[in-house]
C-alpha cells in the first residue's frame, strides 16, 4: 500500500465515524445561514460522495412533507453509494415520541411520549411502549430513515430536571428499564436502530448540558441501582444497536481531568472519558454495538474545549460515532469539515490516536451496516405512510386516554357542568386552539374563552374572570429545553421561547389565588411533570396530569384549527366522556425541595 492510499484509507476510515447534519445550507460562505435543507444541494451531494460521512443526523427543519422527505433520504444514500462503490449513510433522527419529535406531527404519528407511556405501565404493562415504538418504526422505514436516536432510558431521579424530565419513562429503574427494552426491540425488529440514551445517566441533573457541563455526583452503589441498572439491563436482554453518550461529568466513575481550551483542569465528561465508554460500557456491561455521542456542538463540550481535541479524545475514549462535530452549512463549512477530517488523519499517522483503535470502529460501523442491511437501503414508500396513518393515530389517541392521571380530587371536581361560562388559561396560544377546537367537537353549545399566558391582556382577563363559571389552568414545568425547541442552532430565538414560558408559569399563583378568592371552581392541568415547585396544587381542589402538551395545525391554512392527541383526551376528560386511567410515575413527596447535585 503506498503513503497516499494509506492516508486515504485511515481518513475513509475516520469519516464514517463523523455524522453531521443538514440543517441548513447556503452557498457561499455565509457565517449566520438559516436556509432549511428540504431539497439535496449540488454541494451537500458532493460533500457526500467525496467525503464519504458515515452518517447524516436531520432535524424537523429537513422534514416538511413525505414525498419531500423520501426524497431526501433517497437523494442522500444515491449521493453515498454513487454507482455501488460507496458506503451506505446512517440516516438519523430524534424521535423518542412526546417532547422530542422531528417528523411533520399532521403526517405521521404523534405519541403522547415517555412519561405517558410510563403512566400506563401499572394497568397496561409494557403495550404503549411496544406499539408506539413500533409504529414510529415503520413510520421511518416508509421515509427512509434508518437509524432513531431514542429510547431515551435515563431515570428521572431530580423532579427539576430541565432537560429530561417527561423524557422519561418515569423515577423506577426497572420501569425505565422495562419500557426501554420494550421499545428496542420493537424498533429493531422492523429494521431501524434503536439507540439508548443519554450513557451513564442524565436524570438527576440540574442543568441542561445544551448550556453547561452537568455534574452527577451519585455513589457508584446509586449509579449501579439507578443510572445504570436501564442500560445494563437493555444490554443484556435486547442488544440496542448504538448507545449515546451523556456530556456530564460522573466524578464517582472518572474524575481524572484534562485541560479546557482556557487551560483549566475539567473532570472528563462521559463523552470524553475512556473509564466509562471502555471500562464501563464496553467491558462491564459487555456492550458490542455502536457508541455514539450526543451532538458535540452543545456546551456541555463545545464551550470547554476545542472541537478538533474534542472528536479526538472521544475518539480516544472508545466512540465510534461523533455526531455534528462541526456545523456544514456553507462552503465555509464544508471547506473546515475537510480540514477536520485531515487534522485527525494526521493525528493517526503521527500515532497520537490510536491506529488500531480507529479501523476496529470502522470495521463495527461498516459490520452494523450489513447487519442492519443498509446497503439495500430502504425504498421510502410515503403511500403507505398515508394508507396507515389513521389508524396509526387511533392507536396513538388510546396511550393519550390511557396515561391522563388525577393528582387530586375527585369526578366531580374536574367534570365542567354542561351549563355556565369556561375560561382557559393555557401556557401558549397553539395550546389554547387546541383546547377551543376539541371543546368545540365535544361540547358545541358551551360558552368558551381561552387565552394564553403569554399574552394576557389584564382587562380582557378580568373581565373573563368575572364572566366565568369555571376556570381551567394549565401548568407547563419546567419549561421547554432547547433540545425540544431544536437544540443549538436557533438559540437566541430559543431562549426567549423558554423565558415566555417562565414568565407566563410565574403568574400562576396570583392567578389560581385570584380564582380561589371568588369561590369559583378551578382545575388544575400539568402538562408536563405534575407537580410545581411553587405548590399550586394548594390552590385548586381538582388536578389533572397529562404529561405531554403536543399539538399541531390541520392545515397550513393562518386560521387552521389546531389538534392533539392529549388535549383531545384531557377536554373528554374535562367533559365526563372519558375517566382518567393513568399512574405517576414520579414521586411527589419531596416537590417542594427537589434535589439537585449538580
Amino acid at each position: 500500500m503506498t503513503a497516499d492510499s494509506d492516508t486515504q484509507s485511515i481518513r475513509r476510515d475516520i469519516a464514517q465515524k463523523l455524522m453531521p447534519d443538514f440543517r441548513y445550507f447556503c452557498a457561499g460562505d455565509e457565517e449566520k445561514c438559516r436556509e432549511p435543507v428540504t431539497v439535496l444541494p449540488q454541494e451537500l451531494k458532493d460533500f457526500v460522495a467525496e467525503s464519504g460521512v458515515g452518517g447524516v443526523i436531520l432535524f424537523s427543519e429537513n422534514l416538511s412533507w413525505p414525498g419531500q422527505i423520501a426524497s431526501l433520504t433517497s437523494d442522500l444514500q444515491q449521493a453515498a453509494t454513487g454507482e455501488g462503490d460507496g458506503e451506505p449513510l446512517f440516516i438519523a433522527v430524534d424521535q423518542e415520541g412526546g417532547r422530542v419529535f422531528r417528523t411533520p406531527r399532521v403526517f405521521t404519528t404523534d405519541f403522547a411520549g415517555n412519561m405517558a407511556i410510563g403512566a400506563t405501565i401499572g394497568k397496561h404493562g409494557t403495550r404503549f411502549a411496544r406499539e408506539s415504538a413500533e409504529i414510529m418504526a415503520q413510520e421511518l422505514k416508509l421515509l427512509g430513515i434508518n437509524t432513531n436516536f431514542a429510547p431515551n432510558v435515563d431515570v428521572n431521579a431530580n423532579l427539576a430536571n430541565p432537560v429530561i424530565n417527561v423524557r422519561s419513562f418515569g423515577q423506577d429503574p426497572k420501569v425505565v428499564a422495562q419500557a426501554g427494552e420494550a421499545q428496542v426491540e420493537a424498533m429493531q425488529s422492523q429494521g431501524i436502530l434503536a439507540t439508548l440514551k443519554h450513557f451513564p445517566g442524565h436524570g438527576d441533573t440540574h442543568t441542561d448540558s445544551h448550556l453547561a457541563l452537568p455534574v452527577v455526583d451519585h455513589s457508584r452503589e446509586m449509579i449501579d441501582a439507578v443510572d445504570l441498572y436501564p442500560f445494563n439491563t437493555i444490554i443484556r436482554e435486547a442488544s440496542p444497536a448504538m448507545v449515546m453518550t451523556a456530556h456530564i461529568q460522573y466524578p464517582q466513575l472518572d474524575d481524572s481531568k484534562l485541560n479546557d481550551k482556557s487551560g483549566q483542569p475539567q473532570i472528563k465528561p462521559a463523552t470524553l472519558s475512556k473509564k466509562i465508554l471502555s471500562g464501563i460500557l464496553r467491558d462491564e456491561l459487555g456492550f458490542k454495538g455502536l457508541i455514539v455521542s450526543d451532538a458535540m456542538n452543545m456546551a456541555g463540550i463545545a464551550k470547554f474545549f476545542d472541537q478538533t481535541d474534542a472528536v479526538a479524545a472521544s475518539f480516544s475514549a472508545g466512540t465510534d460515532i461523533v455526531v455534528m462535530p462541526l456545523p456544514v452549512h456553507s462552503d465555509s463549512g464544508i471547506r473546515a469539515f475537510n480540514e477536520l477530517l485531515d487534522a485527525l488523519t494526521q493525528k493517526v499517522l503521527q500515532g497520537e490516536l490510536d491506529r488500531e483503535l480507529i479501523v476496529e470502529s470502522a470495521a463495527r460501523i461498516r459490520k452494523t451496516k450489513a447487519d442492519f442491511g443498509l446497503a439495500a437501503h430502504f425504498t421510502p414508500s410515503p403511500e403507505k405512510l398515508a394508507a396507515s396513518l389513521a389508524d396509526n393515530k387511533r392507536r396513538a389517541q388510546l396511550l393519550a386516554d390511557a396515561a391522563i392521571a388525577v393528582v387530586k380530587g375527585k369526578p366531580a371536581d374536574f367534570i365542567i357542568p354542561e351549563t355556565g361560562n369556561v375560561l382557559v388559561l393555557m401556557p401558549e396560544e397553539t395550546v389554547c386552539r387546541a383546547v377551543s377546537y376539541h371543546m368545540s367537537l365535544y361540547r358545541p353549545q358551551q360558552q368558551v374563552t381561552c387565552m394564553s399566558l403569554q399574552q394576557l391582556n389584564r382587562p380582557s382577563l378580568d373581565s373573563a374572570m368575572a364572566q366565568a363559571d369555571t376556570v381551567v389552568v394549565g401548568s407547563m414545568t419546567p419549561a421547554p429545553s432547547l433540545v425540544e425547541l431544536g437544540g443549538m442552532e436557533d438559540m437566541d430565538v430559543n431562549t426567549k421561547q423558554i423565558m415566555g414560558f417562565d414568565e407566563a408559569q410565574a403568574l400562576l399563583p396570583s392567578l389560581l389565588e385570584q380564582v380561589k378568592e371568588t369561590g369559583k371552581r378551578s382545575i388544575l392541568v400539568y402538562l408536563r411533570m405534575p407537580y410545581d415547585a411553587m405548590q399550586l396544587n394548594t390552590f385548586s381542589d381538582a388536578v389533572l396530569a397529562t404529561y405531554n402538551a403536543n399539538v399541531y395545525a390541520l392545515s397550513d391554512e393562518p386560521d387552521a384549527p389546531y389538534t392533539g392527541g392529549t388535549m383531545d383526551s384531557l377536554v373528554r376528560v374535562l367533559t365526563g366522556m372519558l375517566k382518567p386511567q393513568g399512574g405517576i410515575p414520579v414521586s411527589l413527596d419531596e416537590v417542594s425541595t427537589p434535589v439537585a447535585h449538580d
